[in-house]
Formats: structure tokens, C-alpha cells, sequence
């Protein structure tokens, strides 16, 4: 029956017509600055994280990050149009950054510059809906690698109830590529990607510079030993980048076309969409939810456009830096004067604006204090 269904949905894939984006990954124009142009490229040799072979070197690299382990706060923003366009030429004085409500003053901002250190994660289980999920995170994952550079590294992971390092972190594509074409036979029913998440960040915490993780999942998680809230408790504490590419509405729609699915396990991929949402926008990161292949160019377009057009903003915060709370963080765009922003696109129109940086951050806890 799970061969029957799985050829089912290769042909109703094979057949899906595309939907456009909603997020596009051509520049948009700025009133703050020119259009910049192509980043000096210089890489800095740094240890490799500790389950990287002794071989590997891992260079600094880009991604929406904070450090917490000091009382120097660094984000890493990215602002884009409505239309999801990049937006270049912002400088220092186009930056306001709220922490728990209080301006704080920017000590330091530049555009990064540095390669792309990512994990690309797959959900791969033998789950009850015919290995689906297995089949998208496998092909579809694919589209991201015309998106890297030479000087990029990338690690590919897969989970089921475990997680499992298949490549570690190179800078040769063609490995991770034949890691993921040599992925038959899925062990495990479960998809824990609570469990999987919080190894991954685990493993990226002595990994220098910027890093993020990119998910292709459901999101359902199924027999986790973390809990939601533990989770999120942790991926606060990190300084790792979630970018969540959701599965579960190919699925909606093969179910929909054959009469629908029950009522709770509509209620569970919604619930499971809401998750990869969650964790991407608390990261500083981006959630797509296509429905169609021919959407996932431009999905990894976007995911590296992110990671490439960075602004870095650091400041030490005026109270608290060592409370060990938990503390909100908001990055506005403003005039030089600190009115209102205007951006405008290639015709000359307004564009309303999106600012993605990391929702807070986990304050150490100092000897002394509050």
C-alpha cells in the first residue's frame, strides 16, 4: 500500500503545476545608498567543530546571529521589501534597536562578509503517510546547491528518531550531492526534529562565526525526548540560524484531492507548520511552506540572498547584560533623523519593509546584580 501511495504522489508532483513566490530574491532600491556591489571575498581559517574531520577548516561565516556570552550584543540583520526584495545601502544611522523597549546605542555596524556555514537537515522517516515526506526532503533539497559558492561549507544531516551526520562539514558540493543521492532505506518511523534541532545546534556551538541550519521537514514531531518549550528555551540560548523549508502542505493538498484528512491530523500539521514558523522567526530566520518543486529554486535563492545581504549591528546593553533573563530585541529602520524610512522600488514607488533579526536573546548570569 505505501509503495501504491508513493507512486501516487510521484506522479501528482510530476504533474503540479508552479505557483508563483511570495518572496523574491531581486534587489530592491534604497534611498539610503547606491546598490551595492559584489563583497571582497577573504576567508580565515578557524578550528573545525569538534565532529568535522581533523582535515576540515571552518572559516567565519554568514547567518542571523547573537552572542550573549558577554555584554556585547551582536545581531545580524537582513531587511527586505513586502515583495520579499533584498535591501541594500542601509547604513549605521538607518538603524534603531530597541532592547526590552530601551534605544540602545550601536557600537559597531558593517555588511558582512564572509561564506555561507550551514547544516542542511532532512526529515527522513518511514512515516505512516507513505516515506512522502522522505521522498520531498530528498529531491527537493537538491535546488539549494546552485546557490553556494566554492568558498561555502556545508554539512548534511538526516533524522528519524535519531539523527545521523552523513557528510560532515566540506566545501566539496559534490560530496554532500552524492550523500544525498545515496539515501535509500529510512530505519524509523519517528521524526523527532525537537531532538534533532537541539543536537545540531549542540554541535555548532564550538564552530566559530555565523552558522545556520536549514530544515526540510514536516515539522511533526512524533517521540521527541524535548518538549516544545525546552526547545525553544534552548534555541534562544544558541547563536544559530533556522531557516525551515515546511513539507506538510504537499501532503494537505494530496489528501484534499482524495476526499481530505481527519480533523486531528489537519490539526497536527497545522500545529507542526506553526512550529517551523517559530522556530525561524525566533532565530532570525525564514519559514517557506511550497507546494510545488518548481518553487524550490527560488526558495534556496532567497535562503542565500539572506545569508549574503547582512548588515551586523553590535551594541552593549544599557541594563541587564548579566541578569540572566530573558531579553526582547527589536530592530526598526529609520531615517537619518530618526523618522520614518522610505524605500522605494526600481519604479520609484514606496515599499513597505520587513526587518528578520533574532527575537532576544538568554543575558549570562553575573556574580552580581538584580
Amino acid at each position: 500500500m505505501k509503495a501504491i501511495l508513493s507512486l501516487v504522489l510521484l506522479a501528482v508532483l510530476a504533474t503540479a503545476l508552479v505557483l508563483p513566490l511570495a518572496e523574491n530574491s531581486v534587489f530592491a532600491q534604497a534611498p539610503t545608498g547606491p546598490q551595492g556591489g559584489s563583497p571582497q571575498q577573504q576567508q580565515q581559517q578557524n578550528p573545525a567543530p569538534p565532529t568535522a574531520p581533523t582535515t576540515a577548516q571552518q572559516p567565519p561565516q554568514a547567518g542571523v546571529t547573537i552572542a550573549v556570552d558577554v555584554p556585547i550584543v551582536t545581531l545580524d540583520v537582513v531587511a527586505t521589501t513586502q515583495r520579499g526584495d533584498i535591501i541594500p545601502g542601509l547604513k549605521k544611522e538607518n538603524f534603531r534597536i530597541l532592547d526590552d523597549g530601551v534605544p540602545q546605542t550601536i557600537t559597531n555596524f558593517a555588511p558582512t562578509d564572509a561564506p555561507i556555514t550551514m547544516v542542511l537537515l532532512l526529515e527522513f522517516s518511514n512515516d505512516r503517510w507513505g516515506g512522502i515526506f522522505t521522498y520531498l526532503s530528498k529531491y527537493w533539497s537538491q535546488s539549494l546547491f546552485p546557490n553556494l559558492q566554492q568558498k561555502d561549507w556545508i554539512a548534511l544531516e538526516t533524522f528519524d528518531m535519531k539523527t545521523r551526520i552523513e557528510v560532515d562539514f566540506t566545501q566539496n558540493k559534490d560530496e554532500v550531492l552524492n550523500g544525498i543521492y545515496h539515501l535509500y532505506f529510512p530505519g524509523f518511523s519517528e521524526s523527532n526534529i525537537f531532538d534533532a534541532l537541539l543536537e545540531t545546534v549542540d554541535r555548532l556551538k564550538d564552530v566559530k562565526g555565523k552558522k545556520s541550519i536549514v530544515v526540510l521537514a514536516s515539522g511533526v514531531d512524533t517521540f521527541s525526548k524535548h518538549t516544545l518549550d525546552q526547545t525553544m528555551k534552548q534555541l534562544r540560548q544558541s547563536d544559530v540560524t533556522i531557516f525551515c523549508v515546511g513539507l506538510g502542505r504537499v501532503f494537505q493538498n494530496f489528501a484534499d484531492s482524495r476526499g481530505g484528512m481527519g480533523n486531528m491530523a489537519r490539526m497536527n500539521f497545522l500545529q507542526a507548520e506553526n512550529q517551523l514558523k517559530t522556530f525561524s522567526q525566533e532565530t532570525g530566520g525564514f519559514a517557506w511552506f511550497p507546494q510545488f518543486e518548481g518553487e524550490m529554486p527560488d526558495v534556496f535563492r532567497n535562503v542565500a540572498a539572506f545569508l549574503r545581504h547582512q548588515y551586523s549591528l553590535s551594541y552593549s546593553p544599557t541594563a541587564g547584560a548579566k541578569d540572566g533573563k530573558f531579553h526582547k530585541v527589536k530592530v526598526e529602520l529609520v531615517a537619518p533623523d530618526g523618522g520614518p524610512l522610505t524605500v522605494l522600488d526600481q519604479k520609484g514607488k514606496k515599499q513597505k519593509f520587513q526587518v528578520y533579526a533574532r527575537e532576544g536573546y538568554q543575558a549570562p548570569k553575573g556574580g552580581v546584580g538584580d
